[in-house]
């Protein structure tokens, strides 16, 4: 589906990292796909990203929390690991907010980025949206996703 539905150029930046992602996995996986016509195949920009509130930063790296993986490196991620506060702050107001999937989504960043502050209480924080995420498949796999990241980086 990568190749048979590629971004639209007037696409959002999130999609066009969703599916630069894509690719790249692809790539690894042995199957490459070309670019898009009309795009190269490099990395998308991250201005958008790297001028944004708090607030919107946290937001836009919660529907890009697929990318937050241990060792990777993107963009998208150097700007993740430039502002883990900023991150931080955006985790709990969507904790306040009640919104479980920004929450895990944020939750998985924070795993993989340097900074984070130890007065976040990010284990308990993720138990409590994975609590409160009820039966939501796409909260539990953020969750899980952070706790994975987080049990192997306490084994390095």
């Amino acid at each position: 589906t990568a190749e048979a539905y590629p971004p639209r150029p007037d696409a959002g930046p999130t999609v066009h990292w969703s599916h630069w992602a894509m690719r790249r996995t692809l790539a690894r996986l042995g199957s490459p796909l070309p670019a898009p016509p009309g795009t190269d195949a490099g990395e998308p920009g991250t201005e958008w990203l790297e001028t944004a509130t708090w607030q919107v930063l946290t937001h836009q790296l919660a529907v890009l929390a697929a990318l937050a993986v241990p060792g990777e490196d993107s963009a998208v991620a150097r700007v993740a690991r430039g502002r883990p506060v900023d991150l931080a702050r955006g985790f709990v107001r969507a904790v306040r907010r009640r919104d479980w999937q920004q929450a895990a989504g944020a939750g998985r960043w924070l795993t993989v980025v340097d900074g984070v502050p130890d007065t976040l209480g990010l284990e308990t924080g993720l138990d409590f949206v994975e609590l409160m995420g009820g039966t939501d498949p796409r909260v539990a796999l953020q969750v899980q996703a952070a706790r994975i990241t987080r049990a192997a980086g306490a084994l390095v």
